[in-house]
């Protein structure tokens, strides 16, 4: 089979690694970059990190509103699957790259693969669940990660189209936390000891557009009495200098430069607790048994808090305060997102259609 794979920001990337691994022996993936993530610390770096050959294909749409970002990549993605003549789109997440991926493809009658199908927040303010829903609507095969994922998929009547492999990042972390170990060395670089600070991440425009909801995390940081280790979003850095709260956050947290693959991985190993607005970094500490403090209202990894691992504090600092400081985990957790084979399964999918 032939398969174009479309990718286009850091999570995309850290998902088709092992599938790109399992598909190797019996397909032939062209790669296509669309772009959409440009900055080289959060894009071209990890094709390195995780060996995935470079894109046959970079778009390099780069940043725009919603609309304009589709549209460009709509643009000029559909030459090049006019030209490739594939068997079938392999998408993954629910990025701007994805829904035009997913467009393309059913106007061209080519095959939509999306891995990470079903999945739903119930909050239609996010961008990513339009994305979400109308990519597996459109889709031919969809490959959901959860029973919870799975259900969705029927209640919308796209049962007929599901499979459930169980979730690729699961695959991925449990490679990635191996290798980061034995060669990542961020946590001497930042003079950190493990288990003694808080990993965090912010960079959904819910929290970093919104100056009142950025102050009251920094808030949550500023009172905890321990290191709060920040990797920040050019995002989240315009924002912080935007309100005047650049000087406030670098009293509050460790403010450092967004890191590869293999050392975020080892940071978030190494993390006491993980506070975030990410739902790639929930899952994330899920799998590698860390107390999450989710900086939203919702979240489309359901799994996660009803198991325990996760709570949802929005952006109030007492919640997060306390998720950060006195939340408390199971001392067992389920794997409700299959257990860490889901490429090989997709692979055999694929090879039967």
């Amino acid at each position: 089979m032939r398969i174009l794979t479309v990718l286009g920001a850091r999570p995309q990337f850290v998902k088709s690694f092992p599938v790109s691994a399992a598909l190797d022996a019996a397909h032939e993936e062209t790669l296509v970059h669309t772009g959409q993530h440009y900055d080289e610390k959060l894009s071209e770096v990890f094709f390195d990190e995780l060996g995935l050959d470079s894109p046959t294909y970079d778009l390099g749409v780069g940043s725009a509103p919603h609309a304009i970002q589709t549209a460009d990549i709509m643009r000029e993605l559909d030459p090049i699957v006019a030209g490739e003549s594939p068997d079938a789109l392999l998408l993954y997440g629910d990025t701007n790259s994805t829904l035009a991926g997913a467009l393309v493809g059913a106007k061209r009658a080519v095959d939509v693969l999306h891995v990470e199908a079903g999945l739903r927040s119930g909050n239609q303010s996010m961008p990513e669940e339009h994305n979400r829903v109308v990519t597996d609507h459109v889709s031919d095969v969809l490959f959901a990660p959860s029973a919870d994922a799975e259900r969705n998929l029927e209640r919308e009547g796209l049962g007929d189209r599901a499979h459930r492999p169980g979730d690729v990042m699961y695959d991925a972390i449990r490679w990635a936390t191996d290798v980061a170990r034995s060669n990542s060395t961020i946590i001497e670089s930042l003079d950190l000891t493990d288990t003694e600070y808080v990993l965090a991440t912010v960079h959904r425009p819910r929290n970093t557009d919104d100056e009142t909801r950025l102050a009251a995390i920094l808030d949550a940081f500023e009172r905890l009495d321990r290191t709060v280790v920040l990797p920040a979003h050019p995002r989240t850095v315009d924002r912080l200098e935007e309100y005047k709260l650049r000087e406030r956050a670098a009293d509050a947290v460790m403010l450092v430069d967004p890191v590869s693959y293999l050392d975020f991985v080892r940071l978030l190993d190494g993390a006491e607790r993980v506070a975030t607005d990410s739902g790639g970094v929930q899952k994330e500490a899920f799998f590698l048994e860390k107390p999450c403090v989710t900086l939203r209202e919702e979240t489309e990894w359901v799994e996660t808090v009803e198991a325990g691992w996760n709570v949802l504090a929005g952006a109030d600092p007492d919640e997060i305060h306390w998720g950060l400081t006195d939340f408390e985990t199971p001392t067992t957790r389920p794997e409700p997102y299959g257990t860490g084979d889901a490429a090989t399964r997709i692979a055999e999918v694929l090879a039967d259609a």
